[in-house]
């Protein structure tokens, strides 16, 4: 406040001056007030330091699980990181953990409530478990644009067509096409023949997930390893959510011990956390040979890096910082989005909105990695399709018939694992 009281004071001197110089007697060699010349830059000086440089854009991430995870929740909250990093202006609030286990009280209509009173313009909630939620909470707050990930309530040929009001969209990686890189890795590493998936809860997005690795893994086990796919068992456990809420669901520490203890030898795991990493790390330590491959975070074979013959991981930077500049400028228009890897460089973090990363367990085998590039290039080129007919389902009726290939919406609502798989499919 002084110094608008100083800018006040200086003018008025100004304006005196100029009036003494009007009154006086003007010579042709009478140079203008000194003061005359100076008002000016106050003038200009005082504009500038009040008018805002940019202007700020708050966008909120409400977490399922903690912000490091080592898996699905910190992909999200680098996502997050990266929006900040790569949009002038914009900054994160976020809440982690909204579970039944960890915060019972919080529901995501009262999470975005406190986002939206701070002034988020944009809410990712990061989990199917809070898709019907994510509608409630848009239909209350109409002015701001809520993102659901993974769910498909905006897809206009999905099955929940129409639910979805005009300011919540859906984002999902394709991850169908990593998950089977994985499950070709497993094959090719596998001795004993048995491969075990560790599934979180069953519905359509993990039933799709886990037929995707085994898609991959039958391949390989017959393009690569020669080998009859009759012969590879391929078996998934469900643990019942997304990650261990101990009393609730299976503990996935306990499932990976027993698919290693009947003779598997390499787990891929399809929930948030590390379990099976760890396990197998674990398992290695005593002198075993196993192997894990863990999932959803780019960082997550430095959890025991020896075992890792890779991860599929999601890259939700790109997604997330195209979706907050056109809700900032205006020109978000609602959407259901599947995006795909850039298959120039799975790990372009710019690109790419899901990769894999070859793990060092693979990287020391120099014919793994050479039949598992190979496989990558053939999905990349389109010379292979893993779905494509005959396929059935798992009690062996007909799910597509000979050179039939699969729609979005066949592979997205897939209805029960594929025949040759061991495990629940509801």
């Amino acid at each position: 406040m002084a110094h608008k009281h100083l800018f006040k004071f200086a003018l008025l001197v100004a304006v005196m001056a100029l009036l003494l110089a009007a009154c006086a007697p003007a010579t042709p060699t009478e140079a203008p007030p000194e003061e005359a010349t100076e008002a000016p830059p106050e003038v200009a000086t005082e504009v500038a330091t009040e008018a805002p440089t940019e202007e700020e854009f708050v966008f909120g991430v409400i977490l399922v699980g903690p912000k490091n995870d080592r898996g699905w929740s910190q992909a999200h909250y680098e996502a997050g990181l990266y929006v900040e990093q790569n949009f002038p202006g914009a900054r994160m609030i976020f809440f982690e953990s909204l579970n039944p286990a960890d915060k019972p009280e919080a529901t995501v209509e009262g999470v975005s409530d406190d986002m939206i009173a701070q002034g988020a313009k944009l809410i990712f909630t990061t989990s199917d478990e809070f898709e019907e939620d994510t509608v409630g909470a848009a239909q209350k707050h109409p002015d701001v644009v809520f993102i659901n990930i993974s769910g498909d309530d905006a897809w206009a040929e999905g099955q929940d067509a129409g639910v979805a009001p005009p300011n919540e969209g859906n984002i999902m990686g394709r991850m169908e096409d990593m998950k089977a890189i994985a499950g070709c890795a497993a094959a090719l590493a596998t001795e004993t023949g048995k491969i075990g998936y560790l599934g979180p809860l069953i519905n359509f997005e993990t039933r799709r997930l886990a037929a995707s690795a085994y898609l991959g893994a039958r391949y390989c086990w017959e393009n690569y390893r020669g080998m009859d796919p009759a012969e590879l068992s391929f078996s998934v456990t469900w643990i019942g959510f997304w990650f261990n809420i101990p009393g609730v669901t299976l503990d996935p520490t306990e499932v990976v011990n027993q698919f290693f203890d009947t003779g598997v030898d390499v787990v891929l795991s399809g929930i948030d956390t590390t379990e099976a990493i760890v396990v197998a790390g674990q398992r290695a330590a005593q002198g075993q040979r196993v192997f894990a491959i863990p999932y959803d975070y780019k960082g997550a074979c430095d959890e025991a890096p020896d075992v890792c013959l890779g991860v599929p991981y999601f890259n939700w930077g790109p997604a997330y910082l195209a979706t907050a500049q056109a809700v900032a400028n205006g020109t978000w228009k609602q959407s259901w989005d599947w995006n795909g890897p850039y298959w120039e460089d799975l790990n372009d973090p710019d690109r790419s909105h899901v990769g894999w990363i070859d793990g060092p367990g693979l990287l020391a085998n120099e014919e793994w990695k050479a039949n598992l590039d190979d496989f990558i290039s053939k999905l990349a080129s389109g010379e292979v399709n893993l779905w494509v007919g005959p396929l059935n389902l798992q009690d062996g009726t007909p799910y597509l018939a000979d050179g039939e290939v699969a729609t979005d919406q066949q592979i997205w609502y897939l209805p029960k694992l594929l025949e040759g798989m061991t495990g629940a499919s509801e």
